[in-house]
């Protein structure tokens, strides 16, 4: 059994859903001995997430957005938590209804996604700066 883990910084994003798959495959195939395994994927902050889901219509990740911003609104008044402003609370809850992680196989040494599939980065902060990403691939 190998593994190889990466932490990787993705550069700011505006607020909305973002295709980062190619970020983490060039992260890890230069390093990658695991024909077959599991890659797991990490975001370490609570106003982001991250989600798997279509990867070459955009108009998807701008659904995605729109269902989140209706759903979740900000300037609630029964949010007590605002200590970075309006959009603070609203991102937490939305960070936490997606997750903050995602798992893919890995096999024949590449992910295992499916033909439209892709990894997202869900920004949920109107300015949330970099993004910590720690990628954990298991396998032989």
């Amino acid at each position: 059994m190998m593994v190889l883990q990466k932490t990787i910084e993705l550069q700011p994003r505006k607020r909305g859903f973002h295709l980062i798959t190619t970020e983490i495959t060039r992260a890890i195939e230069g390093d990658m001995n695991i024909k077959t395994g599991i890659c797991h994927v990490f975001i370490k902050h609570t106003s982001a997430s991250l989600t798997i889901n279509e990867n070459a219509d955009s108009t998807v990740r701008k659904d995605f957005e729109t269902y989140f911003t209706k759903a979740v609104k900000e300037n609630d008044p029964d949010f007590l938590h605002d200590t970075e402003g309006p959009d603070d609370m609203p991102a937490h809850i939305k960070s936490s209804l997606l997750g903050s992680s995602v798992s893919i196989p890995v096999s024949n040494g590449r992910l295992a996604l499916g033909m439209w599939q892709g990894i997202y980065l869900c920004e949920h902060r109107n300015y949330g700066g970099s993004r910590d990403i720690v990628i954990t691939v298991i396998g032989e």
